[in-house]
């Protein structure tokens, strides 16, 4: 008797029945989660744009620190460059003949030239510093202030989470069983459709002889097919399964 009962068929209206119910289910989950709107998303791009922001700011801070060394360097060699010249100068005093002056004071016109060099360098230098310190002053003021948005953003999604967690996470639980009732070739149909229609709807009601998905007229003897309840029954458009409008 037991294998009987086990073994016993389920009707179409039956499979219906839990379809339409699965559907009921799912359907006050995304509600849940449309309350939450563009938060998640938000939240993401903030995120997303903060950590590019971050990214730059450090980057920037890095060519500053490289171009201040640049000009510290050069310094130091400016003074090498100077010592230099004292020195070349001294040397010139104490020279035997006129080869070794004109030798002595090339070198000294080298090293003038690459005080030069190096001052020309160091105001470019400088000019970029302050340049890329103008720049890093405007994304520093932009990361505080998308950092300020992302804290307000952040602790509203927390707080609507929270409010709806427990409801959403007891929803999913009845989602996950209704669907383990439904024999696998409904289950996955049921699940493609779902996951294809934008609103999430698998299985809708004739609304004013329309399909109550994609309101695609639905024919008079096809609403009669429905309201039996006898056979799974499409619509010609979507591919929704459609279940009559008197469905509790």
């Amino acid at each position: 008797m037991a294998k009987t009962v086990a073994n016993k068929e389920i009707t179409v209206a039956e499979k219906l029945d839990r379809l339409y119910k699965l559907q009921l289910i799912d359907s006050e989950i995304d509600r849940i989660r449309t309350v939450r709107g563009e938060l998640p998303l938000e939240v993401k791009d903030l995120e997303d744009e903060l950590e590019g922001l971050s990214s730059r700011l450090g980057k920037m801070e890095d060519e500053i620190k490289a171009l201040e060394l640049d000009i510290s360097n050069r310094k130091n060699a400016n003074k090498d460059s100077e010592a230099a010249i004292v020195k070349y100068k001294e040397q010139q005093n104490n020279v035997r003949n006129n080869r070794e002056f004109e030798s002595l004071s090339k070198e000294i016109e080298y090293q003038e030239l690459e005080i030069k060099l190096n001052d020309k360098r160091s105001k470019e230098s400088q000019f970029k510093i302050a340049s890329k310190k103008e720049l890093l002053d405007e994304i520093k003021e932009r990361y505080e202030y998308r950092a300020e948005d992302l804290k307000i953003k952040t602790t509203e999604l927390d707080e609507i989470v929270e409010e709806t967690k427990a409801q959403e996470e007891k929803l999913m639980k009845k989602s996950a069983s209704a669907l383990k009732k439904l024999d696998e070739r409904f289950a996955g149909a049921y699940t493609r459709l779902r996951n294809s229609a934008k609103n999430g709807l698998a299985v809708v009601k004739v609304e004013r002889n329309s399909c109550g998905g994609c309101f695609y007229k639905v024919p008079p003897q096809r609403q009669l097919d429905i309201q039996a309840k006898k056979k799974i029954i499409v619509c010609e458009h979507c591919g929704r399964i459609l279940v009559p409008n008197d469905q509790d």
